[in-house]
């Protein structure tokens, strides 16, 4: 596998110096970075072979550096791995199940290995639309991605497809060939706090009531002062959901709130009758998340070396780490050694699964790891 990167802002040079034709490019662009989409329009021109794609974001990742307001570009050229890419529509919220499964058929073929997603990260409800992958995709193909992100203005997200920037769809990127090796672990690191509340009214992703008493009432409780910044405030404190006593639990981000209905919109389903607590972060834990995520993927690549990696991290954690949120990405550098090219971003939402023989799981204030690497490799 050849790989290639570079990092860009507005007014500085966009000379590429790709020493080969790519089969895949990733772009994680920052929503304050001008117009990108002549950018991406040049870019697809000039590689029409290639599958572009990626999204906006609340933060580039390249390498061990956090950045905003930039492109980071990475180009991989595989040995003997194949890939298509395609896209759908997110309709509405309430389609999301429908629209993974459309997705992940347009995709499958009897080779097919990996599918990363980039998903448009406020129309989309992720819990339904990884399970409308899970319907047609086979356990033997791993799915993982993101959600994108908006900086924190919850306001407009976009994905990438070859020359297009799209709103309002999800992207897949469909890797095919027994050669490709894939490795993948998400891990969160937040401390729970409070007491453990039933849901007793929830419709999707909108929480109505916690213990028969609103939930925006009772939420706002648990934060004091900090309820007047709602819902930027909410990634601070996120909810750890337990649908029920033998599943791990998942992480939920806040994406709006409604004072009217006293509820709280979440990032993706809250189930009627699972058990929520409220999280907060710690930065110490939050860093040795991100260092387990590395460790379990490693554990996973066992004596082989990666050579990609794509880092997605939520900006619920960014937001907590502040000038230290590189700390996050250094560890993970740290434990899976020089060899990979590392990018990613901050997003609104995580896609990955459990573990090696579990199904693909939305989730939220992760670190998600996803590596490659292909078995001809000396």
């Amino acid at each position: 596998m050849k790989t290639y990167q570079k990092s860009m802002k507005s007014g500085e040079d966009h000379t590429l110096q790709i020493a080969f034709e790519p089969d895949v490019i990733f772009l994680f662009i920052s929503p304050g970075y001008g117009d990108a989409t002549v950018f991406v329009s040049e870019l697809s021109a000039r590689y029409p072979d290639a599958s572009i794609t990626g999204c906006s974001t609340s933060g580039e990742i390249m390498n061990t550096q956090v950045d905003d307001n930039s492109i980071v570009l990475s180009a991989l050229k595989f040995e003997t791995t194949k890939h298509r890419i395609s896209s759908v529509i997110a309709e509405t919220y309430d389609n999301s199940h429908k629209a993974g499964a459309s997705l992940a058929d347009q995709l499958m073929k009897d080779d097919l290995k990996h599918i990363l997603v980039f998903s448009d990260g406020l129309r989309v409800n992720g819990a339904e639309l990884v399970k409308g992958f899970s319907d047609v995709v086979p356990s033997s193909v791993s799915v993982t991605g993101g959600l994108a992100g908006d900086g924190t203005d919850f306001s407009s997200t976009y994905t990438i497809k070859n020359g297009e920037i799209l709103t309002n769809s999800i992207v897949g990127l469909g890797l095919y060939g027994s050669d490709l090796k894939v490795a993948y672990s998400s891990k969160a690191g937040w401390d729970s706090f409070g007491i453990e509340r039933k849901v007793t009214r929830s419709v999707s992703n909108v929480l109505y009531e916690l213990d028969g008493k609103p939930a925006l009432e009772l939420y706002k409780s648990y934060l004091g002062k900090q309820a007047e910044d709602l819902p930027g405030s909410g990634l601070l404190f996120p909810l750890s959901m337990r649908v029920n006593e033998t599943d791990a639990p998942l992480v939920r981000t806040i994406l709006a709130v409604n004072e009217e209905e006293q509820s709280l919109t979440f990032a993706g389903s809250i189930h009627q009758d699972s058990y929520v607590r409220l999280m907060k972060g710690n930065m110490d834990r939050l860093i040795n998340g991100a260092e387990g995520s590395a460790e379990n993927v490693k554990a996973s690549i066992g004596e082989d070396e990666a050579e990609f990696a794509l880092l997605i991290s939520c900006v619920g954690r960014r937001l907590v780490l502040k000038q230290q949120v590189e700390e996050e990405v250094e560890v993970v550098r740290e434990v899976l050694g020089d060899c990979p090219l590392m990018t990613g971003f901050y997003s609104y939402g995580e896609l990955a699964p459990f573990g090696k023989s579990d199904l693909c799981q939305l989730h939220n204030q992760t670190m998600t790891i996803t590596t490659f690497s292909e078995s001809l490799r000396k």
